[in-house]
This record gives structure tokens, C-alpha cells and sequence, in this order.
């Protein structure tokens, strides 16, 4: 048997808008993040889920709640699910954590933690999920770090490529500029125990 995962992440706060890294910070949604929660739950709502796993920083917990107000699925706030914690950094502008993710995919962001320590965070949550969950669909909605740790974790592809920038547009010499990526669509796979 299997867990069928879908994730999602959090809808898009105040501080995403405003360009900020909001890591281990609890974050708040925007007008327009909480419309898109709802829109999450209209789309979802009817995805046969047994349970909805959210990160326990506000940002994702308001996301799970706004798009699923009546408790069913019922909702579940996991601390593995949390975003990276940036240390020093968290509420630190996006682009210059962007510029610097690269550095912490195993040394921690000072005062921090490391990608690879979300990782570990999150293969222990899939662990538990795997055994519990069995032959269920379960709903995750939490940061970008824990899409790159699935991205990571589910396909293999290694840490380091998962982390990096997006190339330039058009293929063209020259380096990419870290920044802000797009919201990544929703990521859909099977967890087998």
C-alpha cells in the first residue's frame, strides 16, 4: 500500500508581497493569500483526503483553516513541516536569502538551521505518515523549503539542484539572479512504506 501526498504551500502573505523572508516567523496572509486559501479549499475540498498536515507557523495554519472552516478533512499542525529557520535572517529580505541558500544547504544559517536539516525533518514526518496514514490521501500545506525537501526526497534529485535558481530566461549564457521563484504548483506523489 501507499500514502498518497498532495502538497500545497501556504498562501501568499504580507510578507511575500513585500519581499520579505518570513522563515521561522509566524507570517500573516494578504488580502489576496486569503482568497487563494479559499480557492484551496474549494478545489480540494472534494479530493478525498482523510487529514490535512499543516506546518504549525500561522501563515500555513491560516491557510488550512480558511480553506477547510469546518475541520473536515480534519486539520493537523506538525512542527516538521516548518519553513527553513533563517536564524539572523528570518524577516531578512527574500533576495538576500536567495543569495545565500546555497551556503546553507548543510552548514545552518547562522543562529538557524540548514536545508538538509528541513530534509530530516521532513523524511521523519513521511516516515510517520507512511506508517499511520496507510492506503489514505493526506493534504500537506506548508513552505518552500518542504517542497524542496519532497522535490528532493520523493524523485532523488539532489539537494543542491533542487535549491538552485531557475535559469535565465531563453537558455542564454550568463548566471542566473537568485530572487523570488513563482509559487510552485501543487506536488503530487505516492509514499510507500
Amino acid at each position: 500500500m501507499a500514502v498518497e501526498l498532495v502538497y500545497e504551500t501556504h498562501s501568499t502573505t504580507t510578507d511575500n508581497e513585500a519581499g520579505i523572508a518570513t522563515g521561522h516567523l509566524p507570517g500573516r496572509l494578504s488580502e489576496a493569500g486569503r482568497r487563494q486559501a479559499a480557492e484551496l479549499g474549494a478545489r480540494r475540498r472534494d479530493g478525498g483526503f482523510a487529514a490535512v498536515f499543516t506546518s504549525d507557523l500561522h501563515r500555513a495554519v491560516e491557510t488550512g483553516r480558511i480553506a477547510f472552516p469546518d475541520g473536515v478533512p480534519p486539520l493537523h499542525q506538525d512542527v516538521r513541516l516548518r519553513e527553513c529557520d533563517y536564524g539572523e535572517l528570518n524577516g531578512a529580505p527574500a533576495s538576500l536569502v536567495a543569495a545565500r541558500r546555497l551556503r546553507h544547504v548543510d552548514e545552518p544559517f547562522p543562529g538557524g538551521q540548514s536545508y538538509r536539516q528541513v530534509v530530516a525533518a521532513t523524511d521523519a514526518l513521511l516516515h510517520d505518515l507512511a506508517a499511520r496514514w496507510d492506503g489514505r490521501r493526506v493534504l500537506l500545506i506548508a513552505h518552500s523549503a518542504n517542497r524542496w525537501a519532497l522535490d528532493h526526497l520523493l524523485t532523488g534529485v539532489p539537494l543542491v539542484e533542487v535549491l538552485a535558481p531557475p535559469p535565465p530566461p531563453g537558455g542564454g549564457g550568463g548566471e542566473a539572479q537568485p530572487g523570488p521563484r513563482a509559487p510552485p504548483p501543487p506536488l503530487c506523489g505516492r509514499l510507500h512504506k
